[in-house]
């Protein structure tokens, strides 16, 4: 009887994986999901990733206490799991695995390949800048999440040979619940039939919060008193020790407009939370009012695709690679960064549109951004590697 050929073997590193919360670690747990199609994988991450890692994924975890104590326990386990494993490719899920990466290719004569997000390329860290940017450059094949990120890897010396752009994937729900699921987040926050804005992302000041809630928000809501803002979404742990938080600056800009009532924050959510599904079906136009920040863009901006996949258009300002994930007149709107008053004009637009359905034109876009489509040619890239 024959026997079966075994998989080649791949050896995964990222610092972002569940339990962590975010997009960045939904992208990774699906590159996990799809590399395990071909490849005999094991991961180097995070605490906890193990119970929650991809059904068959073999996984060696690092406490995350500290970045460089991360870094230095992330350099031994490479070097004893590639000797252990011996794989033909090591492949960094970010910028900041990628010397790690590199280093364990070389011991073993593997490929070394590295998914670029925005700020792995655009940071402005002088050590990382030092350090990291010539091993990343020199890695065999380098994975951009949009085209500007791309852009950017050209301008920081990657070869263009060596450079690929793969957009992050989506889940496409299920829109025969649409109506259902609408009305059950309608009733439960009690929103009845009032035109809905929906904010999901980290509370950062590059994602925009502060400044939409300051100069935006108020003009939409003197056309539209009835409107609300949902935000799934909460702060970073880190940025709570930085001084006063961007959230009670956002409370505080809310209380002096008398918009504390027009707002419902609910927290951070898992990726896989039914409640998140819910609130895109409910909400009317998803807000993404990214900030042009030299040095940290938006490397892609998943959360449109997301919205999109619902069959919800988006406003969104045009910085990083936002452009990428928002395609006007099929999925939402693009306006030029910090041009406050088009944003406006554009989201009181939508609002003032009856939605009772999916718009069918941004459930057409979202589907080329599927996971399996996603899967497909990252295992064609990592095939030719």
């Amino acid at each position: 009887m024959a026997t079966q050929k075994a998989k080649p073997r791949l050896l995964l590193l990222t610092r972002n994986l569940p339990p962590l919360i975010g997009g960045m670690e939904r992208l990774i747990w699906h590159i996990a999901d799809e590399l395990k199609i071909s490849f005999d994988l094991h991961v180097v991450g995070p605490t906890g990733a193990a119970e929650l890692a991809p059904a068959g994924v073999g996984v060696t975890e690092i406490p995350f206490r500290s970045l460089w104590l991360f870094l230095l326990r992330m350099k031994m386990a490479v070097f004893l799991q590639t000797l252990k494993l011996r794989p033909q490719i090591v492949f960094a899920g970010s910028g900041l695995t990628a010397p790690f990466a590199w280093l364990g290719a070389r011991i073993v004569g593997a490929r070394a390949i590295v998914y670029l997000h925005g700020l792995d390329i655009d940071t402005q860290h002088r050590i990382y800048r030092l350090l990291w940017l010539p091993f990343i450059r020199r890695c065999d094949h380098v994975l951009a999440n949009s085209h500007h990120t791309r852009q950017l890897a050209i301008n920081a010396g990657v070869a263009e040979n060596r450079l690929t752009t793969l957009h992050p994937g989506v889940d496409l729900p299920d829109l025969s619940d649409s109506e259902a699921s609408r009305y059950r987040f309608r009733e439960r926050y009690n929103l009845g039939n009032a035109p809905v804005m929906l904010y999901v992302g980290r509370i950062t000041a590059r994602k925009g919060l502060l400044p939409f809630v300051e100069e935006i928000l108020p003009k939409v809501c003197r056309e539209i008193p009835d409107a609300r803002l949902v935000v799934i979404g909460d702060e970073p742990n880190l940025a709570l020790l930085k001084g006063e938080s961007l959230l009670n600056r956002i409370h505080h800009a809310l209380h002096s407009n008398r918009l504390t009532e027009n707002v419902i924050f609910l927290g951070s959510r898992a990726h896989d939370d039914p409640e998140i599904n819910e609130a895109y079906f409910a909400a009317d136009t998803h807000v993404f009012p990214v900030q042009e920040r030299p040095g940290d863009n938006e490397g892609f901006g998943m959360v449109a695709i997301e919205a999109a996949a619902h069959g919800l258009p988006t406003v969104a300002f045009s910085a990083g690679g936002v452009a990428d994930s928002v395609c006007n007149a099929l999925s939402g709107q693009v306006v030029a960064a910090g041009d406050n008053d088009s944003f406006t004009n554009s989201l009181i637009e939508f609002l003032t549109q009856s939605r009772q359905k999916p718009n069918s034109s941004c459930v057409e876009f979202a589907q080329q951004f599927s996971w399996p489509e996603f899967g497909r040619h990252l295992l064609e890239i990592c095939a030719r590697a």
